[in-house]
């Protein structure tokens, strides 16, 4: 039995101060980092949430659930089963947990297995075979494993799972974004047909007051001016319907891509849905700290960062040696039966050292390389904190106002139909004219198409309002 040469030999000084090395971890360890701008320092609750609109109680985990509509519940559901870019998402999910179990593999002891048949002439040695050639037949197994002397392989592993943790984020980020595109367009096809019933309306009081012009320039009441501009009044009326008809039906469009299913096939009763989704209470926002935690995008910039200082540990790594152990075990002979043979068989076990020293300065441009990621990844965190807060102040502060416009409107609504209820009595008893109660209902219908148009914007709003506190992915629905 030969034995093959052992390794490299290096000097025990050496080995003794790589083992040594191997009690610590190169690079800087994760730390999470501050709140940008003093923010842990202030007020946890929002500038804008004093209106009595809010409410202080945390955000529920299904915030659409605060409209009570079992369909709508129904179709939040659905699309999270069936949503593409959610199945995109979980696909990237997957692909990431699998890149964390292939690194944590490649931490473990390594096989590998070899064979091969070599043919060649005869050497000086006294090897050849008669013939002038010989064949020579090689079968062998090896095992190695990487000693993590300086915590190359901690760093890697430690990159990896934060990957798949901000992958996790996004892909709740994903499905909030789909439940409120859901709850979204639901809202937006009701509007639609609110404000639809609301414009017909008006149309209709235009017709009876451009037949009653009619008969008026025919009685020599009125002139052929009045009944020009009744009939351009009337146009521009009609020419009301088609936009909101166009906006109903990219709402059902939108809601059933979002579904999964091809537009034309929307939900069908949502095609006359007159009744805007609504939520009979103050909406229960939390505080800013609370949205920090909550926020999908925001726990995604985190675990990027923390991934991102995992990989300056990569990178200064590769300054150090590698140090794996590893065996061989085979057998060579010039016959396939000789293969079993005892003095056929070789082995080999040792350290297998090897050092990068050349690539020292390309070492050092990688952790300068990492290092500046981790700065910008720093950065895209605090960028992300702050964007959050500003978009929740904004539309915390849009939908107050919002609300007070539209109690403006419901009392401008009121008074109108007070108004024409007046004088309609007043026409009955001789006191007015038919044109005259038109021209009182067609500004009562100016008033309910203005608060149709405003109850449309608050749903709008509270939709955007949810989606900027980042609820909906949580209660045991995160991940596939």
């Amino acid at each position: 039995m030969t034995m093959g040469r052992v390794g490299t030999k290096r000097p025990l000084g050496l080995m003794g101060a790589l083992m040594l090395a191997g009690c610590g971890t190169v690079g800087p360890s994760y730390r999470a980092p501050p709140l940008p701008a003093g923010i842990s320092d202030r007020p946890a609750s929002f500038a804008e949430g004093k209106s009595p609109a809010y409410s202080a109680e945390p955000l529920p985990q299904r915030w659409w659930r605060l409209y009570a509509i079992p369909q709508l519940d129904a179709l939040v559901q659905e699309a999270i089963e069936a949503n593409t870019d959610l199945r995109v998402a979980a696909a990237n999910l997957e692909r990431a947990r699998a890149i964390v179990q292939e690194v944590e593999a490649g931490a473990g002891v390594q096989t590998s297995t070899a064979g091969g048949v070599s043919v060649g002439e005869p050497s000086n040695l006294g090897l050849g075979s008669p013939n002038g050639t010989h064949a020579t037949f090689d079968a062998g197994v090896g095992i190695s494993y990487e000693l993590d002397v300086v915590g190359r392989i901690r760093r890697t592993i430690e990159a990896a799972q934060a990957d798949a943790e901000a992958q996790a984020a996004a892909y709740d980020l994903a499905r909030t974004t789909v439940v409120a595109g859901v709850v979204g367009a639901y809202g937006d096809a009701c509007a639609a047909g609110a404000r639809m019933t609301v414009a017909r309306h008006s149309v209709e009081l235009q017709r009876q007051s451009l037949a009653l012009t009619e008969r008026g320039v025919r009685a020599g009441l009125y002139t052929h001016l009045d009944a020009t501009r009744s009939r351009a009044l009337l146009a521009q009326l009609e020419a009301a319907l088609p936009p909101i008809e166009a906006g109903r039906k990219a709402a059902l469009f939108s809601l059933a891509v979002l579904l999964g299913r091809t537009p034309e096939d929307y939900p069908p009763d949502l095609a006359t849905c007159r009744i805007i989704p609504s939520v009979d209470r103050p909406l229960p926002i939390g505080d800013g700290m609370a949205l920090i935690r909550r926020r999908p995008d925001i726990r995604e910039a985190e675990r990027r960062l923390a991934a991102a200082t995992a990989r300056i540990g990569v990178a200064t790594a590769d300054l150090y040696p590698s140090v794996s152990l590893g065996a061989s075990l085979g057998t060579t002979s010039r016959s396939v039966g000789g293969l079993v043979d005892d003095s056929a068989l070789r082995f080999s076990f040792g350290p297998l050292i090897s050092w990068s020293f050349p690539d020292r300065r390309v070492a050092r441009a990688r952790i300068a390389e990492s290092d500046a990621a981790a700065r910008a990844t720093l950065a895209a965190f605090d960028g992300s904190v702050l964007a959050a807060l500003r978009e929740t102040e904004t539309v915390l502060s849009t939908y107050a106002r919002d609300l007070d416009q539209n109690a403006k409107l419901r009392v401008a609504r009121d008074e109108s139909g007070r108004a024409s209820a007046l004088q309609a009595r007043m026409t009955r008893g001789g006191l007015g004219t038919g044109l005259e109660l038109l021209d009182t209902q067609r500004s009562l219908a100016t008033t309910e198409a203005a608060l149709a148009a405003s109850d449309a914007s608050i749903a709008s709003d509270r939709v955007r309002l949810f989606l900027a506190l980042g609820g909906g992915w949580e209660g045991g629905m995160a991940g596939p």
